[in-house]
This record gives structure tokens, C-alpha cells and sequence, in this order.
């Protein structure tokens, strides 16, 4: 029978077991395994025409470019975004009253000094924030699916184990064929509706983020 030091203890470390599980092990997505090619469409019975476009038909025009599920495209990362904001505001106000009472009469006690009030408000404030990216480098994915227009979604992803940790990077989106040159390259800047994921695991990346107890006070942490 487990001792009830033993059990609190087992309730301490599930905690830390179920993020060492989460960290362990590849980021292989099923989303973004490779489309492989259909298989050619069977025998047609022969009907007198020598044209059929299920045949995997491409204009001669077009070259050896991609334009069938699971032909292959290499996408040349060029993401650079910048961002600028600022703000400033300033506010101020002023203002006195005095009362000067009678030098003769019953009242020529009342000392002006005594009754005088002044006030000045202010405020002054500034904000500014500063964001920018940059990703380069190139990723080869397959056609996963061909739209009636001609218009291809492509994805697919690039994982790399290194000494310490794993680097993957994921990428799908929208392509034109008239967009793909015709060693069947296209830059990140003509893929539409791009979902472009860059990340790693291991030592390296556990190392720069924070613990999970110090994310817990971080998100309650009221200052």
C-alpha cells in the first residue's frame, strides 16, 4: 500500500511527467505528411477519342511544372515585416481665487492671505511599440489538392534533429501555377492564405522559456 508521503509525492511529479511527455519526442505533423500521387485512373473503354483530361492532361506551355497532386515545389522563405507605433498626449490646467476684504468697517480685520486658493493640473503621457521579422531559407512541399480554377494548396513540412533538440518548420497555403518558374520554385511572398510555423524542441528551447510555475504567477499576477 502506498504511504501517503508517497502519494503526495505522485501527485507532485504528474505535473512534471505529463510536460516532459508533451516535450518528448519528434513534432512530425499528420497535417503535413507528403501527398503522394493518385494512381493512374484505370482503363477507359475505348471510344474513338484520343483526348481525355482525367488522364493528367497539362498544356504544352507549362513545361514540367507542377500542376497534378503530389507534383513537388520548393518555396523560397522571404518574410520580413516591420511595425512602428507611437502616441503622446499632454494636458494641463490652472487656477487661483482670492478674496480682498474692507480696510474700514467692522470687517477690516479680515487679512486677504486668509482666503486664497489655487490649483494646477497636468498630465503628460507616451507610448511606443516597435515589432519586426525576418525568416529566410527554402522548404520543398507537395501539391496536396488541385482546384477547378487551376489553383494549388500546397503544404507540407522540413524536420531537423540537431545534437541538443529538434527544428521543424511547417508551411501551407494557396499557389497559382502561373506564380511557379519553371524549375518549379516560388517565392513565400506569392503563397495566399500562408501558414507558416517555426519552432523547436529540446534543451535548448526548454531552456529559454519559463516554468510552468512562473507562467501560472505571470498569468494571475495582477501587476
Amino acid at each position: 500500500m502506498p504511504t501517503r508521503t508517497s502519494r503526495s509525492l505522485l501527485l507532485l511529479l504528474l505535473p512534471l511527467l505529463a510536460l516532459a511527455a508533451c516535450g518528448a519526442g519528434g513534432h512530425a505533423s499528420a497535417d503535413y505528411r507528403p501527398t503522394l500521387a493518385a494512381p493512374p485512373p484505370p482503363a477507359r473503354v475505348a471510344d474513338g477519342a484520343i483526348f481525355h483530361a482525367e488522364n493528367g492532361y497539362a498544356p504544352l506551355t507549362s513545361g514540367t511544372r507542377a500542376s497534378m497532386v503530389g507534383d513537388i515545389i520548393t518555396i523560397a522563405l522571404i518574410e520580413r515585416t516591420q511595425a512602428s507605433k507611437s502616441n503622446s498626449a499632454g494636458t494641463s490646467r490652472s487656477g487661483s481665487i482670492g478674496l480682498t476684504g474692507p480696510s474700514t468697517g467692522p470687517l477690516d480685520f479680515f487679512n486677504p492671505s486668509d482666503a486664497r486658493a489655487s490649483g494646477d493640473l497636468s498630465f503628460s503621457g507616451k507610448g511606443s511599440a516597435e515589432q519586426s521579422n525576418t525568416l529566410s531559407g527554402e522548404i520543398t512541399v507537395t501539391v496536396a489538392e488541385v482546384f477547378p480554377n487551376g489553383t494549388m494548396l500546397v503544404r507540407g513540412e522540413k524536420l531537423v534533429t540537431l545534437n541538443r533538440g529538434d527544428e521543424y518548420i511547417r508551411i501551407s497555403g494557396l499557389v497559382r501555377p502561373q506564380d511557379v518558374t519553371a524549375d518549379n520554385r516560388i517565392a513565400s511572398t506569392r503563397v495566399a492564405d500562408a501558414r507558416i510555423t517555426y519552432s523547436g524542441s529540446g534543451e535548448i528551447a526548454v531552456a529559454s522559456r519559463q516554468g510552468w510555475l512562473q507562467r501560472f504567477f505571470s498569468a494571475v499576477s495582477p501587476f
